[in-house]
């Protein structure tokens, strides 16, 4: 993954007040930390961390007061009805060192026919090295019957990475497509548990002939 640049300024304010008036100057804010370092606390350039933080496990070069700093984003905060970001909490890292990482699961390929594909997971913990973090990781399921299954450790990893979850987690299950009589079925069985009961339209005889 490519690193990107950012220029960070030192901030010594803080509280809600301090980030509200750091954001309205199209800044955010953050802290950088590990490797034993005192924790710093910075200011970002909004336009370009947004930009950068589309990818997630971004790899940052944060540049404060003229000194490097290789980091990887450890909790990105977001308004929950605007979405704009909050805060950013960046973890140092050193070239060449490995870092535990979830890395998004991209499924491709078209499973047999009339099966149901589901998903389990949706990013996989991975161990890899700082500055070679997979964008993501592709499972197939090309050809897949009904009763397959996909576990982590089936799962092909890029080069230089290690599982660091659960080996046996189930990340896809293909199952058989349900058919029209098992769709019906469950919609009445839904139907009766949630207590709708369906009004049975009888004819009355007689009641379409002529008076």
């Amino acid at each position: 993954m490519a690193e990107t640049k950012l220029a960070a300024e030192k901030r010594d304010t803080f509280g809600k007040g301090a980030a509200r008036a750091v954001r309205r100057a199209n800044r955010i804010p953050a802290v950088l930390y590990g490797h034993g370092e005192a924790p710093l606390h910075i200011t970002l350039p909004g336009h370009e961390t947004l930009l950068a933080l589309r990818h997630s496990n971004a790899l940052l070069d944060v540049t404060v007061d003229g000194e490097s700093h290789l980091s990887i984003p450890k909790d990105v905060q977001r308004d929950a009805i605007k979405g704009f970001i909050e805060h950013v909490d960046l973890l140092i890292v050193r070239r060449g060192e490995k870092v535990t990482v979830d890395v998004p699961l991209h499924l491709e390929g078209e499973a047999g026919p009339e099966t149901v594909v589901q998903q389990e997971l949706t990013t996989l913990s991975l161990e890899v090295e700082a500055t070679h973090i997979p964008d993501a990781v592709t499972v197939s399921v090309e050809g897949l019957e009904a009763g397959s299954h996909v576990a982590a450790s089936q799962v092909s990893l890029p080069e230089g990475a290690a599982l660091a979850g659960d080996p046996e987690q189930l990340v896809v299950v293909v199952t058989a497509a349900a058919t029209a009589a098992q769709a019906e079925a469950e919609l009445e069985a839904a139907e009766a548990e949630a207590g709708i009961v369906k009004e049975e339209h009888t004819e009355v005889e007689g009641e379409n002939e002529n008076a």
